[in-house]
């Protein structure tokens, strides 16, 4: 357990229990990635507080409405729409270069280079083409109408810097970047703050960033400091050596809880439900969850409700498919899954696994039933619903064997290389409406091939489902669209590529002297308004 001294007077100790695998924004999708570098760069447009797409590093949104975004014909006969932004003139990376249209169209290139092995491949392949109007202008052309044609939610890469570095070795890019090699360069920055130390696993330190256009962020300096076992974090919380623990990646439900009782009058603790859905990764290419009736199985087996109940006094409600109830979308009516042992007894049965020795099933041939099931070692709350899993399986007559991971290689190697070959336990954060494409169309499979990029780690291979996925996004009509969001969500519940666990809510346990720190409640971290938090020491 690691006691350092308390943060000076304009600086700023925030606790997290991750480290990122990367500092590329384009590569690896990981959420203590996203809370760091949303102090150092803007997307061009993002959701807010509120839900609504604004413009960060854009001037203004583009609509249809006031004609910065109209439909085209495409040379194929096809509609598509051309989107045209402006970024700000004040823009100006850490080391003096401004942020330009050639940062855009270098990022583009990147991202649909069939090497570069970017995490969400998709949004860069359906850009056409990019022109370019003046150094701070250019006009998106995509290949289809979606009802979010104007979130562009991209964050640049230099190009002054990371040019070279891509051209020279496009297959290898990810593990050559300036941001791993070179993260102090201030040329990688533009937002309110900018990395100036990294040690790798323990911490990163981020100062002002001299050529940030915004207001003037409090703190001169911010550390975040990685403390992976959440138990030590909150021991480092009551011993200053931290001054806050973030709530995208830190204490459990079940702690928050119990430390609100104990030293509720020290600090000020929020509790925000969101779009943050906690469930397993179930791997289909593994013969035993290709069968639709394992899976099933699985499901009915574990007592979801009473794992809320028990682990987290009900403030993280049963998760029952991957859209939220929080989201104007979801289907009330959709199946749900109920514990029912005697059910998940008779659909083993049925796959073939009716043998039992020594408590657990076997088939016709013998062999076993077990699973592996993985996630980020030290996270208490992982690990606890883990050993429920474990235990309830077993009574089913599951062999379940846990193998944990720190989260850099978990996220970094593991599950996006597909390396795990049961289930593996994370979270997926998503804006509001957000199409699942990266996550469940069949051309989002991790490979080799495509150098490990999209995120259907799962490795879920449907036709109806990728029909849905193009259908929604571009019907404009809410009634329509959210007629084929039903049909998407009961058809997830049909085929279980995932078991949903529940919707977790963010504990952030804040100093009483911190104010401006607003959760979202979705994929966009807190920091990216770091520059309205204010110290009132």
């Amino acid at each position: 357990m690691l006691f350092a001294m308390p943060a000076a007077a304009g600086e700023l100790i925030i606790g997290l229990t991750q480290f990122p695998s990367t500092l590329n924004p384009q590569l690896d999708s990981m959420l203590a990635k996203s809370y760091v570098l949303a102090m150092t760069q803007r997307p061009i447009t993002a959701y807010d507080q509120d839900w609504k797409v604004v413009c960060l590093l854009c001037t203004e949104l583009p609509t249809l409405e006031n004609g910065l975004a109209k439909r085209v014909t495409l040379p194929d006969g096809r509609e598509g729409i051309a989107v045209t932004y402006t970024l700000r003139r004040d823009a100006t990376w850490g080391d003096g270069t401004p942020v330009t249209s050639a940062d855009m169209v270098f990022t583009w290139e990147v991202g649909r280079h069939p090497k570069s092995g970017v995490s969400n491949f998709e949004a860069f392949r359906r850009i056409l083409r990019i022109d370019v109007v003046d150094d701070k202008t250019f006009t998106v052309v995509v290949d289809r109408v979606t009802f979010d044609y104007n979130a562009l939610a991209l964050d640049l890469l230099p190009a002054h810097i990371e040019r070279p570095i891509f051209e020279a070795d496009p297959a290898n890019y990810r593990h050559r970047t300036a941001y791993d090699s070179d993260p102090t360069n201030p040329g990688l920055a533009f937002g309110p703050y900018r990395i100036v130390e990294v040690v790798s696993g323990a911490r990163i330190v981020l100062a002002r960033n001299e050529t940030w256009w915004g207001a003037k962020p409090a703190f001169d300096r911010i550390t975040v400091r990685v403390i992976e076992n959440t138990a030590a974090l909150e021991a480092n919380l009551l011993s200053g050596a931290i001054d806050m623990i973030a709530g995208e990646l830190g204490l459990t439900i079940d702690q928050a809880l119990a430390f609100e009782r104990r030293h509720g009058k020290r600090f000020r603790i929020l509790y925000k439900p969101g779009l943050i859905y906690e469930h397993l990764d179930l791997n289909l290419d593994n013969p035993i969850l290709a069968d639709r009736r394992v899976r099933r199985a699985l499901i009915h087996a574990i007592d979801r409700k009473a794992i809320s109940e028990r682990l987290f006094a009900g403030r993280q409600p049963v998760a029952h498919g991957p859209v939220s109830p929080l989201d104007w979308v979801y289907d009330p009516d959709l199946p749900k899954y109920d514990y029912d042992p005697d059910r998940a007894a008779a659909l083993l049965d049925e796959a073939g696994w009716s043998l039992v020795k020594q408590g657990i099933r076997h088939d016709a041939a013998g062999r076993r039933l077990t699973l592996e099931l993985m996630t980020t070692a030290g996270n208490r709350n992982r690990e606890l619903v883990e050993q429920v899993l474990q235990s309830q399986w077993r009574k089913a007559g599951i062999d379940v064997r846990i193998r944990n991971q720190p989260a850099r290689v978990f996220f970094g190697e593991t599950v996006t290389r597909r390396k795990f070959t049961g289930a593996a336990m994370f979270a997926w954060l998503s804006s509001p409406e957000n199409v699942p494409r990266t996550t469940l169309y069949s051309d989002q499979i991790p490979s080799a091939q495509n150098n490990w990029a999209g995120q259907n780690y799962t490795g879920f291979r449907n036709a109806e489902m990728d029909a849905l996925i193009d259908a929604i996004e571009v019907e404009l009509d809410r009634t329509k669209r959210k007629a084929l969001w039903q049909r998407l969500q009961r058809l997830y519940a049909e085929e279980l590529p995932a078991i949903p666990l529940f919707w977790r809510a963010e504990v952030y346990v804040l100093p009483k002297w911190l104010s401006g720190v607003r959760p979202t409640g979705h994929q966009y971290t807190t920091t990216l308004w770091v520059e309205e938090w204010q110290d009132a020491r």
